[in-house]
Order: C-alpha cells, then structure tokens, then sequence
C-alpha cells in the first residue's frame, strides 16, 4: 500500500487517488449528438460530443429553434441506446406527443414531467436520480438522459406566491436557488453517470453601455455547466426557395473540453432533423484535403462532383478513414485543446436576478 493510500485510507469515496479514476470530475464517455460539426464544437474532435456525466446548455434568442434542436439530439441518444430512458422536464408545455412522433422519439421510452416551480424541479430530479442509483450498480443500470426546456420559464414558489397575492414584488432569492439547485445536481450527475440538457432564453440587457446580451436564472448555471453553446438560426431553403429547415449556428460561450469562442453550422431539416454531415465539406476545402473549382469539389482519388452530388450520399465522399484524417490534420488543432480526444469513433452576461 503506498502512502498516500494509507492516507486516505476508511476515508469516505469523495477521496480517491486521480490515478484510480474515481473522481466525479473525470469525464464518463461522450454523448453523439448526431451533428459531425457539433460534437468538434463540443469536444474538439468529430468522434466526441457532450460530456456523458455533465450539464450541457444551449441558449438562445426566442425562436431560435433550442427546442428543435435539442430533440434530433435526443433521437440520436436514443438511437445510440436503444435500452436507454430520456427524463424531459417541459416547462413551455410546448413538446406535445405528435410532435415527439414526428421527429422519431419513442414514446414509450420517455418520461414527461411539467414542473411549475425551481422547487418542484430540483424535487422531482433528484428523487429520480436517488431512485436510479437505487436500481443497481452502474454498470448495470440502463442509459438515461436529463432534459430541462427551458430553466427561463422556471419562476420559484414565491414568485408564483407573490403574483397570486397580487404583489407586484422582485424575488431577489431566486438566483441563489438556481445555483444552489444545480450545484446539487451536478454532483449527483457526474457520479451516477447522467448527461443533462438545459436549455435557456437570452435577451438584450436594457441601458447597457454597449450591446449586450444575458442569460436568465443568473450565474448559477454558467458556473456548473462543462459546456455553454449560443444558438442563432436563418432559414434553409430548397431550390424552389422553400423553407424546409433551419441552419443553426452554435458557438461555444463556454467549454472544458474545447476552445471558447468556437462556432459551427448545424442543418435542421423539417423531415430529417439534425444533418449528420453538413459542414464537413467546408472544413475538409479549409484543411486542404478537398479541391474546389469551379463549383466542383475533388475528393482523394475521386472525380470532381457538384456539391449537390455529394449530399445525395455524403457517406461514399466522408468514408471513416477520410473522417479520421480531417479530425487529425483540422478539427483538433481548431477546436480542442491541446492533444484533443482521439480519432477512434464511436458575451453573455448573467442575470443575477434571476428574471428575464
């Protein structure tokens, strides 16, 4: 036994030695969002995504599409663990089943809750992870992934209290809550190996010097969150000019896993959901390994085609080895830090008020 075992020893399992990779803190795996792009925004390499055990945010103005967005993430994880459960806290009661069926989610694989207050949130959370942890070791318990849409619609029991009293009062407690309730959550998180998505609004900050934009619920969770993406859209548009989805542009307020300011193109189609491969064509021309000429691109050792050509089955052009070497020669030394993950595949202020 070395020394600094001894040290520790019938100490309680918040204290491991780091070699043992116990922590909390270490990263349990990466969630595929089903978006190339996004998983290097993310994480800094084509084959990562969101951290496995942490908090990842997307915010943005109104009708930016977080909603949208967040659920052709929910049907990739999904797809990837078929055994596993999504708990999706709908503050907005804007996620109907008819529009969960459209974008290919099971039903019988998702639980809705459509909590009122931070209270009941943070209640009704942490009684599922306590029961989850419950349900068997680790190893052996099944998937599950945490969504909250949105934590700006949360009011906190006495907001709700003080608008039925007719009071026309600020509730200066509610950002303290928010942290408090996510600084509890983060942590059981991470030791039971849970991703969450929170999604949140932003808005511009009336009288600032210079144009600025804030995050409701305040600093608590910009502070626990791995990963912060700002989303902004414009419309997609077919030949015939018309709207068949949306291109969202993601960049990363904050990551530990890859470099801040960062941003991609995501394509949301109305009929697909999230387009696995949009805009690695523009990476692969940027690093160099991809020919562009008069309006025709040359891939290694093939003929030049037309942009189009290549949508229609970008699998043949983006082959695993092609993927590989575009994460290796491009992705990581744009988007991670320093070495980055391997190539195997598998300003905003706060609003400490905690209103919008």
């Amino acid at each position: 036994m070395s020394f600094f075992r001894s040290l520790i020893k019938d100490l309680p399992a918040m204290t491991t030695i780091a070699s043992d990779g116990l922590s909390s803190s270490e990263f349990d795996g990466y969630v595929n969002t089903g978006s190339y792009t996004l998983n290097a925004a993310l994480s800094g390499s084509l084959f990562g995504g969101m951290p496995n055990n942490k908090i990842t945010v997307f915010a943005g103005d109104p009708a930016t599409g977080k909603t949208f967005f967040v659920l052709g993430v929910v049907k990739q994880w999904m797809e990837d663990n078929p055994e596993g459960g999504v708990i999706y806290f709908d503050t907005e009661s804007a996620v109907t089943n008819q529009m969960l069926s459209e974008r290919g989610i099971d039903l019988t694989r998702l639980v809705k809750s459509e909590p009122e207050t931070i209270e009941q949130f943070r209640q009704t959370a942490l009684q599922i992870l306590d029961r989850y942890e419950e349900s068997g070791q680790k190893k052996g318990r099944q998937p599950m992934l945490m969504v909250l849409d949105s934590l700006g619609n949360l009011s906190s029991a006495k907001e709700v209290e003080d608008i039925r009293a007719e009071k026309d009062t600020r509730d200066m407690t509610k950002a303290g809550l928010i942290r408090g309730t996510f600084r509890v959550l983060r942590l059981r998180l991470a030791k039971l190996g849970v991703p969450m998505i929170a999604t949140n609004h932003v808005y511009a900050v009336v009288g600032a010097y210079v144009p600025t934009k804030a995050m409701s619920g305040g600093s608590g969770l910009i502070y626990v969150s791995d990963s912060i993406a700002m989303l902004s859209k414009s419309k997609d548009r077919d030949k015939e000019k018309n709207v068949v989805g949306s291109i969202v542009t993601a960049k990363m307020f904050k990551s530990r896993l890859s470099r801040e300011n960062s941003q991609v193109d995501v394509r949301i189609s109305y009929s697909g959901g999230l387009d696995k491969y949009y805009g690695l064509l523009d990476m692969a021309v940027d690093a160099g390994m991809v020919e562009h000429s008069g309006g025709k691109y040359t891939f290694p050792n093939q003929k030049p085609v037309f942009a189009s050509k290549i949508q229609e089955a970008p699998e043949k052009f983006f082959t695993e080895e092609f993927l590989k070497d575009l994460n290796d020669k491009y992705v990581r030394p744009q988007f991670s830090y320093g070495a980055g993950l391997g190539t195997t595949a598998p300003s905003v202020a706060a609003d400490e008020s905690g209103d919008e």
